[in-house]
C-alpha cells in the first residue's frame, strides 16, 4: 500500500521516522514527489493543487489533516466514490476550545471597550455581570464547537447551540435545530460564536439579518470560516452601534489585506488565522487508524458525510 502526504506541519523525517516504526510495510511518499500515481491507494492532505486528483486513478481514501473538509469538498476533482476522513481528534480540540474560552470571557467582561478607554485615558466605568447571567451561543456543534459549548457551559454561562439538523440534548448546553429556530438562537446571544463548518447553505450567514436579531450591544467571534461573514454588514453594525465589538481570525483572503478596512477598526479584534496550531505527534496515529481500516476492510472512521458537507 502507498501513501502520500502533502504536509503543512512537521517534518518529513518525524513523518517518515512515525511510519517506519507504526507501518513498515507502507510505501510512503511526500507531494510532490508522488512517483507511480498508479500506485497511491491513499492521500493525507489538507488540499492538493486542484484538479491533481483526478491524476490518482486507484485512489481508495483520503485522510483530511484540516479541521475543515471544505477545500477537498470543493474540489470538482476529488472523486465522489473516495471517503475522506478526519484525522482531527473525534473529542474536539484542546486550542481552539481555548481561542473560544479566550474570547468569549475578552467580551464578557469587556476588554475591547477598556482598551479603547484607556487609549483615551479614560477610567471607565462599565457593566460587570456574572458569567452565569451571560447568554452565549455557538453556532455548530460538531466535534470543535461542542467542545467549546460545554468548556463554556463548565464557567456557568448560558450556553446555547445552532445546528442544522437535529441532535441529541447536551448537559448544560440548549439546543436550536433548523433554520426556523436560528431567529430565535440569535435573539438570545449577547456573545456568538461561529464554528460551523462551510457549506453553501452556510455562506454568508453573519449577515445583517443575523446581526439585527441579537441583541443590542453583542459581540461576534468568528473562528469558523472567512466566507461564513458578510464583513461590509458586520462593519455596519458595529458602526451604528448595534453591535459592540468582534473578533475575527479567519477571512476570505488571508493573509488580509493591508488595505481591507477591518484592520483599522476601533471595534475589531484581527487575529491572523491563529486559533489553533496542527500538531503531528497526536494526528499520526489516528492517520495510521484509518490506514489500516481501510487495509482491513473495517468500518471508517470520523468520515466525512458529503451531503452535509462535514
Amino acid at each position: 500500500m502507498a501513501l502520500l502526504i502533502n504536509f503543512f506541519f512537521g517534518k518529513p523525517e518525524d513523518w517518515k521516522a512515525y511510519f517506519a516504526r507504526e507501518m513498515p510495510d507502507l510505501d510512503v511518499r511526500f507531494w510532490p514527489e508522488a512517483g507511480n500515481r498508479d500506485e497511491i491507494d491513499v492521500i493525507a492532505c489538507g488540499w492538493l493543487p486542484e484538479g491533481e486528483f483526478n491524476t490518482f486513478p486507484n485512489l481508495k481514501l483520503i485522510v483530511s489533516l484540516l479541521a475543515g473538509p471544505d477545500h477537498l469538498l470543493h474540489d470538482p476533482a476529488v472523486p465522489t466514490h473516495v471517503p475522506i476522513v478526519r484525522a482531527g481528534n473525534p473529542e474536539g480540540d484542546e486550542m481552539m476550545t481555548e481561542t473560544t474560552l479566550l474570547h468569549v470571557l475578552r467580551h464578557h467582561r469587556n476588554l475591547p471597550a477598556y482598551a479603547a478607554a484607556q487609549a483615551r485615558s479614560e477610567w471607565a466605568n462599565l457593566p460587570r455581570v456574572p458569567a452565569r447571567e451571560r447568554k452565549v451561543g455557538v453556532m455548530g456543534l460538531g466535534l470543535i464547537g461542542l467542545a467549546a459549548a460545554q468548556a463554556l457551559a463548565g464557567l456557568h454561562f448560558q450556553v446555547a447551540g445552532w445546528v442544522r439538523r437535529p441532535r441529541a440534548a447536551v448537559d448544560g448546553v440548549e439546543v436550536f435545530a433548523g433554520r426556523d429556530t436560528l431567529d430565535a438562537f440569535l435573539a438570545r446571544s449577547e456573545i456568538l460564536v461561529n464554528l460551523l463548518p462551510l457549506t453553501s447553505e452556510l455562506e454568508n450567514i453573519l449577515d445583517a439579518k443575523a446581526f439585527a436579531k441579537m441583541p443590542k450591544g453583542g459581540a461576534v467571534i468568528n473562528l469558523g470560516r472567512g466566507g461564513h461573514l458578510v464583513e461590509k454588514d458586520l462593519i455596519a453594525a458595529l458602526d451604528s452601534e448595534y453591535l459592540a465589538a468582534a473578533t475575527l481570525d479567519v477571512f476570505r483572503q488571508e493573509p488580509l489585506p493591508k488595505e481591507d478596512p477591518l484592520w483599522k477598526h476601533p471595534k475589531v479584534t484581527i487575529m491572523p488565522h491563529a486559533s489553533r496550531r496542527v500538531e503531528i505527534k497526536p494526528m499520526m496515529p489516528r492517520v495510521v487508524h484509518a490506514i489500516h481500516c481501510l487495509s482491513e476492510g473495517r468500518p471508517l472512521e470520523n468520515e466525512i458525510d458529503r451531503k452535509l458537507g462535514y
